[in-house]
């Protein structure tokens, strides 16, 4: 028989999914110790037709009883807690009754009809349509003590509005909390500024204000996100009638897919580099792999580098480890330099929200997971050469392995014991393993380039000149070397078959399962007529030419020059060999997700689910995400018909509402940034990715697939450019993105051709249009307009193409 009637100490973690969001939160709080009135949970299964069931008045009377034994004369407040009640989606605040002052068991009685009979209400049918909350509601009821408040109030643990953390703001009126509820009294605010809680406001609530802040600070801990607290006090004692997340910091309805990141906080996020690797907008499975790999390898608390998800678009929060610097007191600025190479520089007029951590509380939770991390890091570094070359026939033999798994307790055996280590193995490997080396290849790059200039240092510092063959390289290389005779398509399918534009989302087949895929990118390889070979022909000679320079520029010095630029070659070679490897695993999820659809039957909606939710189910589990999968597809059509993202957000942002402004801005979204509008601009900046001036032809395009279009010599535009459109470049003159950093696929490929590039734009898509004529310069990250195409000098003269907005 299911629970009818339970304590607050007797809600076990089983039944708090049926006790619904009120019930189960205080149940939690009153366990944990916090200062919570007694009360009890009136489960769905004794309210069911809304009529109690046989036997549940015995265990109502039992409860309160045992309530009014140690508070004679007690009345009780009787409030709904429906299932999705409560929740971070969905407060449903006022929807449902409420019955106060609750004395006789008559009122009882009468007070629980009345909660359970107010889920059909009209109000509640709009708000849970608005909501798009479909199901039938089961609604739990909880019966509390009331206490005679002398100051009822709330209190947010951030702020509702713009999410900042700086300070808990609070208000509160006299007497019980149904008047500031109701707005029938006049609030009186006060606030808690962090880390330390200073307290501002009235003098009568500042006894209250230390215990207060401690535990609002707690209970947010505890549940992992803002909450909006309700307290009161009597009698200089402080109590706490209830906690739910604050709906308005919500990142969205997760059982729907909705995710949106930026309305968590005011925080500053980029993709300047994650987007570049992973640029699709991604499927519920996909996010959820590249979360579950987040949560194995952050330090920081909520920090995720590989997965805040902005509208299915992958970003990084950048406020919060600038903020764990700022802590302990170390100056951001050289900081922010180092991280300008994988991140790119925070745009002009934009502002670094701070997280105001308490520093013992960091310590106390960095100290395990640093040791943690720098124990895994060690045993990256060392397994790398090893990972680099096993994996491609770990991944072969693992592939066939589970084309022969039948049922889902295999299936669940193998995850756990192979291929999710494996994915931990190649996460540490990728992300830390070839950082150091990195780190060197930067750092002498700075000292080399103030030696000779930037065009040399970029060739001595390449992988042409010693003959190695960058990984990313590879894909490019690959087909010339098919149509050479050098190489077949089978070996390129075993080498290169995981590599493409899409090979981080899951849903999507690689170049190893589209049989036709290899024969079309030999086709438009040779109807170009480049000549990639001839293009890294010509960089060797520039290279030996460099070099020769060197030595009669440096004579007494060049030999041992040479010696640490052989030293610092393998950074980029290490980094991009480990990062294939990777890819490689990654596409064995794939396969894992395919089995997975074929034991469940719903075949490849199975990438509409979430991983957690496969495992579950393969555990023996149900799968109630089947019921949302229509719902998922939905959302994740919504936000494939957006344009593309800005590469820089702060704050908390909608693209739905920032699609519609003709005048928004595309590098960079900041409620606060100073604007000016500017007409005509001629010149647009970046970053350098590759040194080279040339002037030519824009083409601007939206994906890969479109590579047919660039004509030989043109100046390939594009918001992003990863492995995928590496056989693009050989026709490309130059390469402008909107998204890229110094370190990005894009720069790094093109300084092995000697192709100019300028990245990270931020809107290059938007300012430059196909037909321009401009000059790139890649040493110096400009591009320079020098005429328009014909199509926008018309619209110009009508004055139809809308100023760029700019940060002073």
């Amino acid at each position: 028989m299911s629970k009818r009637v339970a304590g607050f100490k007797e809600v076990t973690p089983q039944l708090q999914a049926l006790a619904g969001g009120k019930g189960a939160m205080l149940s939690i709080l009153y366990q944990k110790g916090y200062p919570v009135p007694e009360g009890f949970v009136v489960f769905p299964a004794a309210l069911e037709s809304g009529a109690l069931q046989e036997g549940v008045r015995e265990e109502i009377m039992e409860q309160a009883a045992a309530i009014r034994s140690k508070h004679p004369g007690a009345r009780f407040a009787v409030r709904s807690s429906g299932l999705r009640e409560d929740s971070a989606g969905a407060s449903f605040a006022g929807e449902f009754e409420s019955v106060l002052d609750v004395e006789t068991d008559e009122q009882l009685w009468a007070a629980l009809d009345t909660v359970y009979q107010s889920q059909f209400t009209e109000r509640v049918q709009v708000y849970s349509s608005v909501q798009r909350i479909h199901e039938v509601h089961s609604l739990a009821v909880v019966v509390q003590r009331m206490v005679p408040s002398e100051l009822s109030g709330v209190l947010f643990t951030a702020d509702p509005v713009t999410g900042s953390r700086l300070f808990m703001q609070g208000n509160y009126v006299h007497g019980l909390g149904e008047q500031l509820v109701s707005g029938e009294a006049n609030a009186r605010l006060f606030t808690l500024s962090r880390p330390k809680g200073k307290y501002e406001g009235p003098p009568e609530c500042k006894k209250y204000a230390s215990q207060l802040y401690r535990h609002a600070r707690k209970i947010e801990q505890l549940m992992g996100c803002p909450q909006d607290i309700e307290w009161a006090a009597v009698s200089g004692k402080l109590y706490l009638l209830q906690a739910r997340p604050i709906t308005t910091l919500s990142p969205g309805n997760r059982d729907h897919f909705e995710c949106n990141d930026a309305l968590t906080g005011d925080f500053l996020w980029t993709n300047t580099n994650v987007g570049e690797s992973i640029s699709d907008v991604f499927t519920p499975l996909s996010w959820s792999f590249l979360r579950a790999l987040d949560e194995e390898h952050n330090v920081i608390p909520g920090h995720y580098l590989l997965s805040g998800n902005i509208c299915g678009r992958v970003y990084s929060n950048i406020s919060l480890p600038i903020s764990v610097f700022a802590t302990f007191g170390l100056r951001l600025q050289p900081l922010l330099r180092k991280m300008s190479d994988l991140f790119g520089e925070i745009p002009q007029g934009a502002s670094l929200p701070m997280y105001p951590f308490s520093k013992l509380e960091l310590i106390r939770k960095l100290l395990p997971r640093i040791k943690y991390s720098a124990r895994r890091t060690r045993q990256a570094v060392r397994a790398l050469p090893q990972l680099v070359e096993e994996t491609p026939e770990w991944c072969r033999t693992a592939r066939a392995r589970l084309q022969d798994i039948r049922s889902r307790e295999e299936l669940l055996l193998f995850w756990n014991r192979e291929l999710w280590p494996q994915n931990v193995k190649l996460l540490w490997a990728a992300l830390e393993g070839a950082s150091a080396p990195m780190q060197k290849h930067v750092k002498y790059k700075l000292k080399l380039s103030k030696l000779l200039g930037s065009e040399a240092a970029e060739l001595l510092l390449s992988n042409i000149g010693d003959g190695a063959e960058l990984e990313s390289l590879g894909p490019l290389l690959g087909i010339s070397k098919i149509l050479s005779g050098k190489l077949s398509r089978e070996e390129y399918l075993r080498k290169y078959g995981h590599r493409g534009p899409h090979e981080v989302e899951l849903s999507t087949p690689d170049a190893s399962e589209d049989e036709a895929w290899l024969e079309r990118q030999l086709e438009q390889y040779h109807n170009s007529h480049a000549d990639v070979e001839e293009l890294v022909s010509h960089q060797q000679e520039l290279y030996a030419a460099a070099r020769e320079k060197l030595q009669a520029q440096f004579p007494g010095r060049s030999a041992k020059i040479l010696r640490q630029i052989t030293a610092v070659q393998e950074g980029p070679r290490v980094r991009e060999a480990i990062r294939s490897e990777w890819t490689r695993v990654t596409r064995t999820n794939r396969a894992f997700a395919l089995k997975a659809g074929e034991l469940s039957g719903i075949g490849e909606d199975v990438f509409f689910l979430y991983l957690d939710e496969i495992l579950n189910w393969l555990a023996g589990g149900e799968l109630p995400g089947l019921s949302h999968i229509a719902a998922r597809k939905e959302t994740y059509a919504r936000y494939k018909a957006l344009p593309p993202l800005p590469p820089v957000i702060r704050g908390r942002f909608d693209p739905f509402i920032w699609a519609k402004d003709p005048e928004r801005r595309r590098d960079i979204y900041d409620p606060e940034a100073p604007v000016q509008t500017v007409h005509g601009s001629e010149e647009l900046r970046g970053f350098p990715g590759a040194a080279g001036r040339i002037e030519g032809v824009v083409r601007v395009l939206a994906e890969p697939e479109d590579g047919g279009q660039l004509l030989p010599g043109e100046i390939l535009v594009a918001a992003v450019t990863n492995v995928g459109w590496t056989l693009c470049f050989p026709r490309a003159a130059a390469i402008v993105t909107d998204i890229g950093a110094p370190l990005s696929h894009a720069a790094i490929v093109a300084r092995e051709l000697g192709i100019p590039a300028v990245v990270g734009c931020g809107n290059a898509t938007a300012r430059l249009h196909t037909g321009d004529r401009v000059i790139v310069d890649g040493a110096r990250g400009i591009i320079q307009m020098v005429s328009a195409s014909s199509h926008v000098r018309d619209k110009l003269e009508r004055d139809e193409i809308p100023g760029i907005i700019i940060g002073e």
